[in-house]
């Protein structure tokens, strides 16, 4: 019986005392202001734009937060130092990412146009490890049916997609992202129409044929394409 409560015991607060617990409360409180004080010094870009370079700060500041909160052996002061250098280290670097285009670029990245009039831009799009399917998803939430509706669309360097529309007089045909029409792709145009080639989203009016084959990408894969407007 005692084995048994000696293995709880240990499975609920490890080797440590139990005396160890209200300071673990007492460490997680001071490093949670401390976590605190440190994003208000990086400032409100530092929390709701995360470039590839600000979410390696954000990373340390968590590893860094962590371990005095768990490990007895790890001070608090020690944490706060490193907490001071990479919070002195961003201030720094956002300085000469300011002050310079090329260390911005570095960095951070830069945007890159992935639709261009209706059309995606392949050579552009290559160099993304976007995925196609969540790439679609994010325009669907932007309430994008297919790309005749859309004039640009850039990938910011945060990830995020910008999309600018066309006008509603302005819409042409183009390739669908909806689910149940993208899936339906055909080599054989049995009936003169307007498809889109599901590759590259070029948009053709096409007459019957066996196999056709997209002048821009080369692809024999075709969508039938749509003209709606857009519902907002």
């Amino acid at each position: 019986m005692t084995d048994y409560l000696n293995s709880i015991e240990k499975i609920l607060i490890g080797d440590e005392e139990w005396s160890f617990i209200p300071e673990i409360m007492f460490r997680t409180l001071l490093m949670y202001l401390v976590v605190l004080i440190s994003l208000r010094v990086l400032g409100k870009r530092g929390v709701k734009q995360l470039s590839i370079f600000e979410l390696v700060v954000i990373i340390s500041l968590g590893s860094a937060a962590g371990d005095p909160m768990f490990y007895r052996e790890v001070g608090i002061l020690s944490a706060v130092a490193v907490f001071i250098v990479v919070v002195f280290s961003y201030k720094v670097t956002s300085y000469f990412v300011n002050k310079s285009k090329k260390v911005e670029i570095l960095l951070e990245g830069s945007c890159t146009c992935v639709i261009e009039h209706g059309r995606f831009a392949i050579d552009n799009f290559k160099k993304e490890t976007l995925a196609q399917d969540e790439f679609f998803a994010e325009l669907r939430l932007k309430s994008v049916a297919h790309l005749g509706q859309v004039k640009l669309a850039i990938l910011e360097t945060t990830g995020s997609i910008s999309v600018f529309f066309y006008s509603d007089e302005e819409v042409k045909n183009g390739l669908p992202i909806l689910p149940a029409l993208f899936a339906d792709k055909k080599e054989e145009i049995k009936y003169r129409d307007y498809y889109s080639c599901a590759f590259c989203g070029l948009t053709e009016l096409l007459e019957p044929t066996t196999k056709a084959t997209c002048k821009c990408c080369g692809k024999d894969k075709w969508v039938k394409s749509i003209n709606i407007q857009r519902v907002t």
